[in-house]
């Protein structure tokens, strides 16, 4: 699959990609470098996001909704007003994440990072 001219897939290298209001509902980027992506107001419902670097990524008004974030770095990611609805997120660092107006209803977490 191809977005916004970037190979959407697992493993694949997006630093820095723009994928504003981008439709990545189901997408396979386990293990993939999102390190500081826009990806703020993107539809990732059920997205697979295991293991990957998000770190410093703008998530905010992102639907993340039933997302498999297991093991993903979110240090430092605006997820501010995101929908994190039953996503599962063990083992996930969210050290200095901005979770201002976040919906995490029914999202897993466990053995997690969490730091103000």
């Amino acid at each position: 699959m191809e977005v916004n001219g970037y190979k959407i897939e697992p493993g694949a290298d997006l630093e820095g990609a723009d994928l504003r209001r981008a439709n990545l509902a189901g997408v396979k980027l386990a293990g993939a470098n999102l390190r500081n992506a826009n990806l703020a107001g993107a539809n990732l419902d059920s997205a697979d996001l295991e293991g990957a670097d998000l770190a410093g990524a703008n998530l905010r008004r992102a639907n993340l909704a039933g997302a498999n974030l297991d093991s993903a770095d979110l240090e430092g990611v605006n997820l501010r007003r995101a929908r994190l609805v039953g996503a599962i997120l063990r083992d996930a660092n969210l050290a200095y994440a901005f979770l201002d107006g976040a919906n995490l209803e029914g999202a897993t977490m466990v053995d997690g990072t969490i730091h103000d």
